[in-house]
C-alpha cells in the first residue's frame, strides 16, 4: 500500500507516521524513493527507551499532533460513521465538515488576535 500512499508530486519529502509503520521494508522503500523518514521509533522490549530516541519521538509528536487534532475533531463531528446513501453524499458531508472546521479555526485565530 505504501506505493499508493507516498506520492513524489507531493510538495514535501518527509513521511510522518507512528511506530506501526516502522519496518525495514518501509524504511528501505522510503530511502530508495527519496523520502525522509520521520516515523516514530519503538521502545526496546523490556528495556527503557534511550533518551535520544525519547527526544526524537517527542519532536516528531509535536508535528504529528497538529494533524491528528484535525482528524480527532472530524471524528467528534461525525462519529466513526458517515450515514448517507451514496459516495457523492458522503463526499459532500466530509467536505462540509472540513469547511466547518476551517471556519471555526478562523474564528479562533480572530479571537486570539483581538485579545492580544
Amino acid at each position: 500500500m505504501r506505493e499508493g500512499l507516498l506520492d513524489k508530486t507531493n510538495t514535501a519529502s518527509n513521511v510522518w507516521a507512528d511506530t506501526a509503520y516502522r519496518s525495514k521494508a518501509n524504511e528501505d522503500f522510503m530511502e530508495k524513493q527519496g523520502f525522509v523518514s520521520k516515523v516514530h521509533r519503538k521502545k526496546p522490549h523490556l528495556k527503557p527507551m534511550p533518551l535520544h530516541i525519547q527526544r526524537s519521538n517527542a519532536g516528531k509528536s509535536v508535528i504529528r499532533s497538529r494533524v491528528e487534532h484535525v482528524f480527532a475533531d472530524q471524528k467528534s463531528q461525525t462519529g466513526l460513521f458517515i450515514r448517507t446513501v451514496g459516495i457523492t453524499r458522503a463526499t459532500m458531508r466530509i467536505g462540509l465538515a472540513n469547511i466547518v472546521y476551517n471556519m471555526r479555526r478562523v474564528l479562533f485565530f480572530e479571537r486570539l488576535i483581538a485579545s492580544a
